[in-house]
């Protein structure tokens, strides 16, 4: 693995932070965009297919779920990394039964994740037999027997777990959901258990609503932007087009992370003269380099300030929320020592920042996953709302909350029921809508059915889209959980790590993309999806399939229903499967706000499902039916003597668990994923040297008498300007450092973000 300077004049930014003349000149994103676009599409393929991304009558990225602007679109209405899903989604690259019989599992199970992602599309269903060395060919028809056999064989519907990625659209999340309930359970994990878990848990329990309450029109008319816990010019670009228009309306936009994050400090747009020549536009007008895990410490000392000066909304607070008194006697006696040792800031940048709040008439405040993957990520997303309320920035426009989910259409598979405790209104609707009898117990979320893997309470494991055992924390204990299920069966469009990882008998079903057409017997067909900011808009592949033996996901889920429940079953799944419309029509009448679904979603822009605090300052969802304030112990996160605190992170050449490339451009590494990122003090603190090798060990523990230790091998040293005390790695390679059972307080999400570990020298 080779390091160098990251480059200047790349499309997002350029890293400006304590040694400006290291960065040397290099190629614009757009460039990097078309290049891999070519390499796995060719010239005619990539033109064709771009120029339909994010466009009305084209399709969704299937990336990001940033939302797309509204009435005016560009021509190029994607970032970098939204062509580069694009790219591997509609590769000419084919894995067939030729590439199955010329690799046995053992081989593929020794491959890089990254080579794996590289072979291309599948293009048939395939098998691997109990005791079989290939995957085979198999027949749909016998794909989906041998699973009703092994699912109806089950002596409980509990001992199967269903999980589902955040790129199945409405139509299939709908149609999933309905099916596992009919078979008689709710094990309904998700993706977003390991990552916006902890806001819709926060913000559930603080306005009502697990969804943020900003459009995309509030950016422009925003006086301050706070972006806590997040990097877009890696994980959402196209918010930094946002964020700079938003800058020259006047707004001002401060960072709060660990890392010098390259998009926020300095972007250089592709989309307009501007971003091709210069040297870009600074976008944070400052950066509070907090510790990991600082963030609850820094808004409730921010709520200190705005109470010691009387910066509160009066009207709103007395008006629209509880709880206020029982907060401001809590944050009144806010421990400032325990606040500079949490977030390792001075004194005057949180000062700074409180005024600025104190002076902002309209804020947003933007979070990812930095906040979200701690134990402490709910009571930090509340004390983030508790300031929010404090300033009245709910239902104003302007401002608001804005929780930054990933995957496309993460948000959307929730509204249509893809989750382990659906409420009694949604239940009750689907039970009637049907007339099925739908089951009330909880199911399992993530961390929970890895464990009833483990424990021999599951033995199936079905997935729609996703890389499971990549995403999921500790990774050695989840391996060994899936290779003890009878069935393990992937709907897919590429390989990766959870097809070689399996369980006695595993079936690969391949499934169209987001970029390729779907016809059926009706005629051709779109799907929805809803995004970051619950806008829901259509999308239509236009492409060729990768293959005729491809099936949409909604015909996998109505076949696979049929052959699990029986013809007799009342819901009319064949007619499903012909006419999606007919689908969405059952969607209108069950899901809250999805009335008229057929005929609002053909609008130009789609529509907006209601969200009565952002539309009306209605809080009907809360037990009091105001806002809430909540008052939350503090949490600081203390490391011992040689010991640094280590959050798992993407590369820019990677999205969610897909890696696209082994380069890190923003960070400045080549070649190569096994990288810790430590500050230059705390190498020199632990006498290691910048490119020496490690192992790091994560300590966690183990009550009541110790600590248990994890170990990830032969990772480089690379010295980076992260906050003192603090380091960072890429995962899928980390993500054995974190134990299944370290989950955030209320919401289970793995605590990815707070791992305190240790820097073994190995020999290089």
């Amino acid at each position: 693995m080779d390091r160098k300077p990251p480059q200047q004049d790349i499309d997002e930014s350029q890293l400006d932070v304590t040694e400006p003349k290291r960065w040397a000149a290099g190629i614009p994103g757009v460039a990097v965009s078309l290049k891999r676009g070519v390499e796995q599409m060719g010239v005619t393929r990539t033109a064709a297919t771009l120029r339909l991304l994010n466009q009305r009558e084209g399709f969704d990225c299937p990336g990001c779920a940033w939302p797309e602007p509204q009435g005016h679109r560009k021509l190029a209405e994607f970032c970098e990394n939204g062509a580069k899903a694009v790219a591997e989604e509609a590769t000419r690259r084919r894995v067939g039964p030729e590439f199955f019989a010329a690799h046995p599992i053992a081989d593929l199970a020794g491959k890089t994740d990254y080579w794996l992602g590289q072979q291309g599309r599948i293009t048939e269903p395939m098998v691997l037999r109990e005791g079989a060395t290939h995957y085979e060919p198999i027949e749909w028809h016998d794909a989906f027997s041998l699973i009703a056999s092994q699912l109806n064989g089950l002596a409980s519907p509990d001992e199967a777990v269903f999980y589902t990625s955040g790129r199945t659209s409405n139509e299939a999340a709908f149609l999933y959901q309905l099916l596992v309930r009919s078979f008689g359970t709710n094990n309904l994990p998700d993706c977003s258990n390991m990552c916006h878990e902890s806001s819709g848990a926060a913000l559930s329990e603080t306005t009502g609503i697990g969804k943020g309450s900003v459009s995309i029109d509030d950016f422009n008319r925003a006086d301050l932007i706070v972006v806590v816990g997040q990097n877009p010019g890696t994980n959402h670009p196209r918010m930094l087009s946002a964020l700079e228009e938003a800058k020259r309306a006047g707004a001002k936009i401060v960072a709060v992370n660990p890392l010098p994050e390259a998009g926020l400090l300095r972007f250089k747009n592709p989309q307009n003269v501007r971003g091709l020549v210069g040297s870009g536009t600074q976008l944070a007008d400052e950066f509070l380099q907090i510790r990991l895990g600082g963030d609850q410490a820094l808004f409730q000392a921010v709520g200190n300030l705005l109470l010691s000066w009387d910066a509160v909304d009066r009207e709103f607070v007395e008006g629209f929320t509880d709880g206020f008194a029982e907060y401001a006697d809590h944050v009144r006696r806010v421990d400032w020592d325990s606040v500079d040792v949490a977030t390792g800031l001075p004194r005057a940048q949180v000062e700074l920042l409180a005024r600025m709040l104190a002076d902002s008439q309209r804020t947003i405040f933007c979070w990812a996953m930095g906040l979200t993957q701690h134990k402490h990520s709910v009571p930090t997303i509340r004390e983030i709302a508790n300031v929010a309320l404090l300033r009245g920035m709910i239902g104003k426009p302007g401002a608001g909350l804005c929780p930054v989910r990933g995957h496309s259409n993460v948000q959307g598979d929730r509204t249509m029921g893809i989750w382990e405790k659906m409420p009694e209104k949604f239940m009750a609707a689907l039970e009637s809508e049907f007339g099925i009898p739908v089951p009330r117990k909880h199911g399992f979320d993530t961390v929970a059915s890895i464990r009833a893997m483990r424990d021999g309470a599951a033995k199936v494991f079905f997935a729609v889209g996703g890389n499971f055992v990549a995403a999921t924390p500790d990774t050695p204990v989840t391996e060994a959980a899936m290779r003890k299920l009878d069935l393990t069966v992937h709907v897919s469009t590429k390989l990766n790590r959870s097809h070689v990882v399996h369980g006695r008998t595993a079936l690969i079903l391949p499934t169209l993309g987001r970029t390729e057409s779907d016809l059926q017997h009706t005629g051709e067909q779109f799907v929805t999806v809803e995004d970051s900011m619950s806008v829901v808009h259509r999308s239509r592949g236009r492409l060729a399939p990768a293959s005729d033996r491809l099936l949409s996901e909604v015909s996998i889920v109505c076949r696979l229903a049929r052959a699990v429940l029986g013809p007799e079953h009342p819901v009319p799944w064949e007619e499903f499967e012909k006419d999606y419309d007919l689908i969405r029509d059952r969607i209108a009448r069950v899901v809250p706000g999805c009335d008229d679904y057929n005929e609002r979603v053909r609008r130009p822009d789609g529509f907006v499902l209601p969200h009565a605090p952002r539309d009306a300052r209605e809080f009907t969802g809360t037990r009091s039916g105001k806002a809430h304030f909540s008052a939350n112990d503090l949490t600081v996160l203390r490391v011992p003597p040689g010991r640094l605190l280590l959050q798992t992170m993407r590369s820019h050449d990677q999205y969610n668990t897909t890696i696209y490339g082994l380069d890190d451009r923003y960070r400045g590494v080549k070649d190569g994923r096994r990288v810790v990122f430590v500050s230059p003090d705390d190498l020199d603190v632990l006498d290691l040297l910048d490119g020496q090798h490690v192992d790091l060990v994560s300590e966690w523990p183990d009550d009541p008498t110790g600590v248990t230790e994890r170990r990830a091998e032969r990772f480089r040293v690379v010295a980076y300007p992260t906050a003192r005390g603090c380091a960072a790695a890429y995962f899928p390679e980390a993500n054995a450092l974190v134990p299944l059972d370290s989950t955030a307080t209320v919401s289970g999400t793995p605590t990815s973000k707070s791992i305190v570990v240790r820097l073994e020298k190995i020999a290089t």
